[in-house]
């Protein structure tokens, strides 16, 4: 809030003086809730497949100066092309589009047409096994941390997450590792407020989320292959936290599931051909809620390029614990 100037002239009487400072005030403060900075905006909950794509579409079409892209798989012409129009009309784009044996191929395509139409795009750093790191940063103001890639064909099966974040730090933690990355530059990427990044420390702030769970942890991912990960939930399940994990099964992972269920903690999952796929990358325990793109596995905590944050905010909180929650009542009890 802006200082009210002091009265130097006479003219203000004594009694006119608190009826004066009260009406600064409250013009002060009106003024100063017109001009919130954004990192008091509450971050916003994209819930896939239930909200569709529009939200994310609106979100890259209400950038007037930047887009940063950061994206394992893009194979959404309508995203594309929406990147395509924005540089058109002067906004500066810029997209890493992961170059991995894996990928390559896949975003090719992608990669040709924004090369067409003044975007600046790049392939990623051979730093990383992959750049599975899924994020976009809209006007240097805010940033979209998801789970999901921008693949049209998984749209409509896929359960996935994504938060678009508003906090400052948050925001210039990721533009600054954005920019190292577009160079390929070495960089060792900051946490912001509560970012959650690999290779630097992803692994360590998962094992302490689990580790700090008191009553309940709710999971859902697409691997369950990190040792560490399986065995802070065999722990916690052991310590009486009610763990439920929602996956699509795979037997690579039946080891980890037998593990679990021998410890108390509750799994079910999908049959890969199932009309929902649960790709996610979520925990809920207790009153936080982490959303990203780390699989559980060593690669993507220890090796790859990801993103993800801890989110404090009782309605994303909510949300995602309401979906879990769905997710698991409507899987098939994992035994061994």
């Amino acid at each position: 809030m802006r200082r009210i100037r002091k009265a130097t002239s006479g003219a203000l009487t004594a009694a006119l003086l608190p009826l004066a400072l009260a009406t600064a005030a409250g013009a002060a403060k009106q003024h100063t809730a017109s001009v919130r900075p954004a990192a008091d905006t509450a971050p916003t909950l994209i819930t896939e497949p239930d909200q569709g794509m529009d939200p994310i579409y609106n979100y890259v079409q209400s950038a007037t100066k930047s887009i940063d892209v950061t994206m394992y798989a893009l194979q959404d012409t309508k995203f594309t092309q929406l990147l395509g129009d924005a540089a058109a009309k002067g906004v500066k784009v810029r997209v890493i589009l992961d170059g991995s044996s894996n990928e390559k191929s896949h975003n090719t395509d992608a990669y040709n047409y924004l090369k067409a139409h003044n975007v600046q795009v790049v392939w990623s750093s051979d730093k990383f096994t992959y750049t599975h790191e899924k994020s976009i940063v809209v006007d240097n103001s805010s940033a979209a941390i998801m789970s999901l890639n921008l693949q049209s064909q998984y749209y409509s099966t896929s359960r996935e997450f994504a938060v678009i974040d508003h906090d400052a730090s948050d925001v210039k933690a990721d533009e600054d590792t954005f920019n190292a990355d577009f160079q390929d530059k070495s960089i060792t990427p900051s946490d912001g407020t509560d970012l959650v990044w690999s290779p630097t420390d992803s692994q360590k702030q998962l094992l302490a989320l689990i580790n700090g769970a008191k009553k309940t942890l709710l999971v859902e991912n697409e691997e369950m292959g990190d040792s560490d990960i399986t065995n802070a939930l065999v722990a916690a399940a052991k310590r009486g936290v009610d763990v439920k994990i929602a996956m699509t099964d795979n037997s690579s992972y039946h080891s980890a599931f037998s593990q679990l269920t021998a410890a108390g903690a509750h799994v079910a999952t999908y049959a890969q051909n199932a009309k929902l796929y649960i790709h996610a990358k979520a925990i809920v325990a207790d009153s936080k809620t982490f959303i990203g793109s780390e699989n559980f596995s060593s690669n993507s905590l220890n090796k790859n390029r990801e993103l993800g944050l801890i989110s404090t905010d009782s309605g994303i909180n909510s949300s995602v614990s309401k979906t879990i929650n769905s997710d698991y009542s409507g899987g098939t009890p994992y035994t061994s």
